[in-house]
């Protein structure tokens, strides 16, 4: 998912032009994004939206952010979306491993359990911060980590767009999720008007081993899609790297354009691949 892109639940015009856009995975919005007096109507449109029997986004991962588990909101989303096609959940404020176990718990009663249904981990505290390995870790519905920017520095008076500060949460929020295996993704960026610095983010976001970003507006996904897509020379460097550990089968460790490659090495190559749709089991 290089690119996500939010859209307010509370927006039904707006559903089926984000799914025609070039984003990778929509995410529909139900909690900042909808006033608590529009809360039960944007839940029953976009619940209605995608159960509706013409639905079809199979190009594209389906998103819904719910209310947090401790919302007297989330119970009714978990309700209202059960019999519709939503490929993840994306919970926020999650502070602890015990509240990543109580909402699966809860999104497997409402019904989404036969579903595959994943769930996505906001990270936006300080403590869902320092806790976030064990969160990451604390059940199998748990696909990825998600950094929430705002919520984490607006609070505490930190600036939000110094890199320095960046770079601090965004490794340790990778560190975190890959503890357990688990992807991370980059939050948003507010700024619309400022597509060079949307692009310098999402660089270090990159740089950093996260695997895409969140976008706020149809112009910045592109860019996303731009930045943490593989380049070419990144899909045959790739290539090199598998097509060699297979004529090196049996060797731990091989010397390759004076590189030492080992299986860190050989791993890295193969998610790129992957990502760039190539299964590379069987690419020759």
């Amino acid at each position: 998912m290089r690119s996500k892109l939010f859209v307010p639940g509370s927006r039904p015009e707006l559903f089926e032009k984000a799914l025609k856009s070039a984003a990778d995975s929509i995410s529909f919005d139900l909690e900042d994004a909808v006033a608590p007096e529009f809360k039960q109507s944007a839940r029953e449109r976009l619940a209605a939206f995608l159960a509706a029997p013409g639905f079809d986004s199979k190009e594209k991962k389906i998103i819904v952010r719910v209310n947090a588990p401790d919302s007297p909101h989330f119970l009714p989303d978990l309700r209202a979306l059960a019999a519709s096609r939503v490929d993840i959940l994306n919970i926020p404020k999650l502070e602890s491993a015990e509240a990543v176990r109580h909402a699966a718990a809860a999104v497997e009663s409402a019904g989404f359990a036969s579903q595959g249904v994943r769930l996505l981990a906001n990270i936006e505290t300080p403590k869902g911060l320092r806790l976030a390995a064990e969160i990451a870790a604390a059940h199998p519905m748990v696909a990825g980590l998600q950094l929430g920017l705002a919520d984490l520095f607006e609070p505490l008076g930190i600036a939000r767009y110094d890199s320095g500060n960046l770079r601090q949460v965004m490794m340790a929020l990778r560190l975190a999720a890959g503890e357990s295996g688990k992807y991370a993704l980059d939050g948003a960026y507010a700024r619309v008007s400022d597509p060079e610095g949307f692009r310098q983010e999402a660089q270090l976001a990159r740089s950093l081993g996260l695997a895409g970003k969140s976008c706020i507006h149809p112009s910045q996904i592109a860019i996303a899609n731009d930045v943490f897509g593989p380049s070419a020379d990144d899909i045959a460097q790739a290539r090199r790297i598998v097509q060699a550990s297979r004529q090196q089968a049996g060797v731990g460790a091989f010397l390759l354009d004076g590189k030492m490659i080992d299986a860190p090495f050989i791993k890295r190559a193969q998610d790129v691949l992957r990502t760039a749709g190539i299964d590379p089991e069987i690419d020759q």
